[in-house]
C-alpha cells in the first residue's frame, strides 16, 4: 500500500501552502503529492489524471477537503465511485473525518459516508455557481462604470485626422496609413468610424 495526496487550487495566484503543509504533517513523500492549478468544474486536469493512473488497489489517497477534489456534483460522485470501487483505493478527507473509507465499512457506515459525500458535493458545486454569479455581477457593475475588459483599446496617433484626410483625397494608400498609425486594418476602420462620428460625418 502506498499513500498519496491530491492538492488543487483554482488559479496560479492562489496559495496551496495550507494543503501542502497538511500532507507533509501526514509524512506523505513529496513525489506522491500531486498538484493542479485549475478550476474544479471538471476532472480534465494533468496532475489528477497522472495520479489516477498511478493508484493501485489498496492505496490511500488524502485530500484536504472535498472541494479540492472538485466542484461539480455529478463528477465528484462519479470520481469517488471510480476511485473507491473500480480502483479499489481508500480516500481520507482531512477536514471531514466521516469521509474516510478506511472506517465503518459496514452498511450503516457506507450509507453515512455516501450521504455526507452527497451533501458536501452539492455544497461544493453550489459555491462554484455562487462564485460565478458574483463574478458576473461584478463584471456587469464594472462595465456600467466604464471599466474595459480584454485587450487595451489601441488609440490612433494625434495626426490621425490629417492622415485620414490624405487617405480620403487618395494622396496616401491605405498601407501607408496603417504603417504610420500602427493600426491593423480592422482597427483602423473602427477608429475611422469613431473619428467620423465625433466630427458628425458618415
Amino acid at each position: 500500500m502506498k499513500t498519496y495526496a491530491y492538492v488543487r487550487v483554482s488559479t496560479a495566484d492562489q496559495c496551496k501552502d495550507r494543503q501542502i503543509l497538511s500532507m507533509q504533517e501526514l509524512k506523505i513523500p513529496p513525489e506522491n503529492i500531486y498538484t493542479d492549478k485549475q478550476p474544479g468544474k471538471d476532472f480534465d486536469r494533468p496532475a489528477y489524471s497522472a495520479l489516477v493512473r498511478k493508484l493501485r488497489c489498496g492505496d490511500l489517497l488524502y485530500i484536504k477537503s472535498i472541494d479540492r477534489l472538485g466542484r461539480n456534483y455529478a463528477e465528484i460522485q462519479n470520481q469517488w465511485r471510480i476511485l473507491t470501487k473500480e480502483k479499489g483505493i481508500d480516500i481520507a478527507v482531512i477536514d471531514m473525518p466521516l469521509l474516510d473509507t478506511r472506517r465503518h465499512k459496514d452498511l450503516l457506515g457506507t450509507f453515512i459516508s455516501d450521504l455526507v459525500l452527497q451533501v458536501l458535493s452539492f455544497a461544493s458545486e453550489n459555491e462554484r455557481l455562487a462564485i460565478r454569479q458574483r463574478q458576473a455581477e461584478g463584471i456587469a457593475a464594472a462595465r456600467k462604470r466604464g471599466v474595459h475588459f480584454g485587450r487595451p483599446i489601441k488609440k490612433p496617433p494625434e495626426n490621425f485626422g490629417a492622415l485620414v484626410r490624405q487617405w480620403e483625397r487618395r494622396n496616401l494608400p491605405l498601407s501607408v496609413v496603417l504603417e504610420r498609425t500602427g493600426l491593423k486594418e480592422a482597427t483602423f476602420y473602427n477608429r475611422l468610424r469613431e473619428y467620423r462620428a465625433a466630427k458628425g460625418r458618415k
